[in-house]
């Protein structure tokens, strides 16, 4: 008897595109009338959904356009991924990182629980407040290499990224993409309704952390327990001894990048840079730290094109998963699919209301993965809609960031998250068993919080 085998994530990917083109034959095209916003976006019109007379006709050669299509339209990210990884190889050729790790590992080896919390706080409140997600893709690498150090795997490393900043998301007080967004559209004080937010977050935050640190413990006692044991050798213990020393010359590498990240944070923050911009940065600090650690130029390129060359396929998995969302905005089924969703909603209580539109923002953001493009197209129908049914926008607003925040931990057209395990080397088969367990615990304490704000009309 043979074993089904998962197939390689790419292929996942192009399965699923093949899929699109099929709900775009099988499904309807239909549209809602549009109007703007004071901000320039467009916005639905609630009550106005209609089935066009025409429908798109998408074809195989749709299909095959849609991988180099996705490329393109993934352009940033894809570039900004390529940047951080050639950086990031030259400054792993100082083995200034590697010095560091060795000192934590020497000072900190037994405190796992500390060193998987502490991170993952950080990428949590990062993602909440300033939507921050994308710039996490620069510490996967020094995730994966510190997590091997404590004989845990890359699993772990990867599981305190996404954990932390999924559940930043999903719980966010007042991230700018998704939960500013979404009340604009709601019409709702910008920051409103942050006090249940704010109680919520770090209850959340602790599902998932105990999630992630049990996995680790089970690694750490038993490396044949990792799901990803037979993918490398990473499991060999490594002694103080086996790091480098942490000499002035590498100290001075380490300041260099800790520049680096306070200015890419006071850069998002505060002049509102994103990938052109951040990519400009990595390149600084590359060049900056080669003529710090004294690295021929030669030397330099053959380190940058190294870790640029190693990340190749991930870039590929990033254009893949856009590519999916494409050839559904081609076949215009989008709105299709939202107003099939939504009119179910009407038809119950307001208890059961609220799970459907936390159910409903989750299967959406399969199909919109972009917070802030899900929250313009859902909202102006779940606002009205939480009118008649006895729920506050305040709730129906949560519900939304609930099902996009929380659901791109797993969702594959998500593609950042493809864009991590691709550098990681992990499957997406093997991170959907890590995670499914935990999503499951995230949406049962989503509904009964949901239920809780409906009951207690906040």
């Amino acid at each position: 008897m043979r074993t089904f085998k998962v197939p390689n994530t790419l292929v996942l990917l192009f399965a699923m595109q093949v899929l699109a083109l099929v709900i775009t034959w099988v499904l309807p095209a239909g549209e809602f009338e549009t109007t703007l916003n004071d901000a320039g976006r467009e916005l639905v019109v609630p009550g106005t959904f209609a089935l066009l007379e025409e429908s798109p006709s998408l074809s195989v050669v749709d299909l095959l356009t849609a991988v180099p299509r996705g490329m393109a339209d993934s352009q940033g990210v894809i570039f900004f991924v390529l940047i951080v990884g050639g950086v990031l190889a030259v400054i792993r050729h100082t083995g200034a990182i590697e010095a560091l790790l060795g000192r934590i590992l020497q000072r900190f080896s037994t405190r796992t629980g500390l060193l998987i919390f502490f991170p993952m706080f950080a990428f949590a409140v990062g993602a909440s407040t300033f939507g921050m997600a994308v710039e996490f893709i620069t510490l996967v690498a020094l995730l994966m290499t510190f997590c091997l150090a404590m004989r845990l795997d890359a699993m772990t490393a990867v599981g305190i990224l996404v954990v932390g900043y999924g559940i930043g998301y999903g719980a966010a007080a007042m991230n700018p993409f998704t939960v500013m967004v979404a009340q604009d559209v709601a019409g709702l004080p910008p920051g409103s309704g942050i006090a249940l937010r704010l109680a919520i977050f770090l209850p959340l935050l602790l599902l998932g952390f105990h999630h992630v640190y049990r996995y680790a413990q089970r690694v750490k006692a038993d490396p044949s327990a990792s799901l990803v044991y037979d993918l490398r050798h990473e499991h060999a213990e490594a002694s103080v001894e086996d790091y480098p020393p942490l000499t002035t010359t590498r100290k001075l590498v380490l300041l260099v990048m800790v520049l680096g990240i306070m200015t890419l944070v006071a850069g998002v923050i505060f002049y509102g840079w994103y990938l052109t911009e951040l990519s400009a940065l990595f390149v600084a600090l590359g060049i900056i730290t080669a003529i710090v650690a004294r690295i021929t130029p030669d030397d330099t390129a053959v380190a940058f094109s190294k870790g640029v060359t190693d990340l190749a396929a991930t870039a590929l998995l990033i254009g893949m998963a856009r590519g999916i969302a494409l050839i559904l905005e081609d076949g215009d089924v989008l709105y299709t699919i939202v107003h099939g969703l939504s009119v179910p909603l009407t038809m119950v209580g307001a208890e059961l209301a609220v799970v459907g539109m936390l159910m409903m923002q989750s299967l959406l953001n399969f199909f919109i993965p972009s917070g802030s493009g899900q929250a313009y197209v859902t909202m102006p129908l779940m606002a009205p809609m939480s009118d008649l049914l006895g729920i506050s926008r305040q709730t129906a607003v949560l519900a939304y960031q609930f099902g996009d925040g929380f659901t791109n931990m797993i969702i594959p057209t998500n593609g950042i998250l493809m864009g991590i395990l691709g550098i990681a080397g992990i499957p997406y088969d093997r991170w959907f068993r890590f995670l499914m367990p935990l999503m499951l615990k995230l949406f049962l304490a989503s509904a009964v919080i949901l239920i809780g704000a409906v009951w207690f009309g906040y």
